[in-house]
């Protein structure tokens, strides 16, 4: 494993120019000044709300238990010109996914040229077969994608950043990337005042705008709603949050019903017709006469209301063909097909344990590589080698034995470090970071994204419910 590619220092802890400012801010500032600003930090986010709720986690009444997200004081601070590419690289990336979803959907060009196994995407569990041949508002089926970015150190001391992750069904997040910005300002003013920081407040409007542009092309005005699965979802606080700050209606399935092939909510004034859905319920609880029959979360009717073109769906059904780890490996071929163009980001390295050759690789040097689910979420399903027992990895062993097909493995990346404060003091923690991707008439982004940290020492798993907290992303302006 490389060494880690520390966010803040060069070699010889010499500190890079773009935290040169904040550097030597920090060095005034007394210990119990930081400390004080955390306490009120958690205070506040405590007294909002914003908290996550931790499935499978019960409190000593035996009732489910709720969190706050750990927030570190310590900015991640990208230099304007590493975002500049990134943000192409983005860009690039999304379109191309975009493109292949409608692919698999329609032609199914990308299969006939065999570059994907077909039987890879006919077969995936997220395909689904009731949006073969219908057509969405301009083409765009992921409109609001969170794409998993990490940087590792090389041999020479430099870092480059990697792909780790798609997310095109209903990433979430980005209420902390808002929120974490908001605490920054209130907390330590003058820092704005001293360094030339990118706005990110103004993605609600960004959002809203993208929803607006991709409403059914008949609607002038349209009423755009979030469909929640209810205050018990892990992400209610950013489905609440996210409604309230565009303006827009907060809606649960049994606020919604279908007739004549339109959506309406149930409103004091009577039904009030619904053209654009941002909804952060899963596909298979979307419609219960379609999907689960057994959902109560969704609205009878839906999908035929979605496939005569009278509501948009964001994201669209099925997008989560193309967030499967096991389609993954297949991106930088999809920017080429579909595009023409270089992948600008790199993907991790990736072994398809289907394959015999990659799994009789993966099989041989468990104890190097990180070894993924390829339809887990969250840190879950998976094997981090080099940080697992002689034992738990015999027992996965017999797992991917058995079913290989629903594995791939990476390389064991060192994940960059930035300076964190913990309860030893400033120490590095491993982070990631998540820029959100806004598809509609146009592809646009906010500066920047959220900052996941590993608070355990050493740690390379940033996920929330395994601990992890965030951190600002400042992004320099030139």
């Amino acid at each position: 494993m490389k060494s880690s590619f520390d966010e803040m220092h060069a070699s010889g802890q010499q500190v890079r120019e773009h935290y040169r400012g904040y550097e030597q801010w920090l060095s005034q500032q007394p210990g119990d000044t930081m400390n004080s600003r955390r306490e009120e930090a958690e205070m506040i986010f405590r007294r909002v709300g914003i908290t996550f709720a931790v499935y499978g986690a019960k409190d000593e009444d035996g009732a489910g238990t709720e969190r706050l997200i750990p927030f570190d004081l310590i900015p991640r601070v990208i230099p304007s010109h590493e975002w500049v590419d990134m943000e192409k690289g983005l860009r690039q990336r999304v379109t191309a996914l975009n493109r292949f979803i409608h692919d698999v959907y329609h032609g199914q060009e990308i299969l006939r040229a065999g570059i994907i196994p077909r039987d890879q995407v006919l077969n995936n569990a997220q395909f689904r077969p009731e949006m073969m041949g219908v057509d969405v508002p301009g083409g765009v089926y992921s409109h609001i994608s969170g794409i998993d970015i990490v940087r590792a150190g090389n041999a020479d001391g430099s870092g480059s950043y990697y792909v780790l992750e798609d997310n095109l069904r209903v990433p979430s997040g980005v209420s902390y990337m808002l929120e974490n910005r908001k605490m920054m300002m209130r907390l330590f003013p003058e820092l704005f005042s001293q360094h030339r920081v990118e706005p990110v407040a103004h993605y609600p409007d960004m959002l809203l705008e993208t929803l607006r542009a991709v409403a059914p092309a008949s609607v002038n005005e349209p009423t755009v709603v979030v469909l929640t699965p209810g205050m018990y979802n892990s992400a209610y606080f950013e489905h609440a949050f996210l409604a309230q700050q565009m303006g827009v209606e907060l809606v649960e399935g049994q606020d919604l019903f279908v007739r004549d092939n339109f959506v309406y909510m149930r409103t004091t004034q009577g039904p009030k017709r619904v053209d654009v859905i941002y909804r952060r319920v899963d596909d298979d609880f979307l419609d219960p006469t379609a999907f689960r029959s057994d959902s109560t979360l969704g609205c009878a009717g839906l999908l035929n209301a979605y496939r005569a073109g009278n509501v948009t769906l964001s994201n669209a059904i099925g997008t989560g063909v193309a967030d499967d780890k096991s389609i993954y490996p297949y991106v930088p071929k999809m920017i080429e097909f579909y595009l023409g163009e270089k992948p600008i980001l790199n993907n991790v390295p990736t072994y398809l344990c289907r394959e015999a050759d990659d799994l009789k690789y993966v099989l041989d040097h468990l104890s190097e590589l990180v070894v993924k689910e390829v339809h887990g979420a969250g840190g879950y399903g998976m094997l981090v080698g080099p940080a697992s027992t002689k034992a738990e990895i015999a027992e996965f062993r017999a797992v991917l034995e058995a079913n290989p097909s629903g594995y791939i493995a990476q390389p064991t990346l060192s994940l960059s470090t930035c300076p964190t404060f913990v309860e030893s003091g400033i120490a590095p923690r491993h982070i990631d970071l998540r820029p959100f991707v806004l598809s509609g008439k146009t592809v646009q982004m906010v500066p920047g994204g959220l900052t996941r940290v590993a608070l355990k020492e050493g740690s390379l798993v940033v996920n929330s419910s395994q601990g992890g907290g965030t951190k600002d992303t400042w992004v320099l302006e030139v």
